[in-house]
């Protein structure tokens, strides 16, 4: 049976505002040895699947800097310091992000975002029968554009690669649950 490795040290290497990254060492239960891993700390993000009444989903588009390019994506966001409730930080960056608001906002699952190396979550937020509401507040890094993309579209999208984000995919993947009736109503 696979058992937790033992925490020997652990050392803050750097603060990166959005992250940290720290120095664990760790011994192995199988072999006693240890070894070295670096772990990125971040807050937990959210991600929002917000549809309207005609079915569509509420995407944006924002160029990303880790690929030098502009993806099509669903809104969501960090989690502010002193946030604890994702469903309510997906409706605030919702209406940040696009300036839609909806109801019946609610959880759908959460992912860890890379066990590997990162200690955060993401959470999928589900927001039904979304209006735009308000005018958007971009954050002073952020530049995104508002699409409506008609649900039944969405696959193909992902399927031809037009939306490659892991943790998009990965909340489309729990709306398509959701709307087999595999997730909770």
């Amino acid at each position: 049976m696979i058992q937790p490795w033992k925490t020997i040290s652990s050392r803050l290497l750097g603060d990166f505002r959005i992250f940290t990254i720290r120095a664990d060492v760790k011994v192995s239960p199988r072999t006693g040895k240890e070894h070295d891993f670096f772990i990125l700390d971040s807050v937990d993000w959210v991600n929002v699947i917000a549809i309207t009444p005609q079915n569509e989903l509420v995407m944006v588009e924002q160029f990303r800097h880790g690929t030098n390019m502009v993806e099509l994506e669903i809104p969501g966001g960090m989690m502010d310091k002193g946030e604890r409730d994702p469903v309510a930080t997906g409706v605030r960056e919702l209406r940040e992000e696009t300036g839609y608001e909806g109801g019946r906002a609610r959880l759908l699952g959460k992912v860890s975002a890379n066990p590997a190396m990162m200690s955060n979550y993401v959470h999928t937020i589900l927001v039904e029968n979304c209006q735009l509401q308000h005018a958007v507040e971009f954050d002073h890094g952020e530049d995104i554009i508002t699409r409506l993309v008609p649900v039944a579209e969405i696959p193909q999208l992902v399927a031809d690669g037009k939306i490659q984000h892991p943790l998009v995919v990965v909340a489309l993947n729990y709306f398509e649950l959701f709307q087999r009736g595999l997730m909770k109503r």
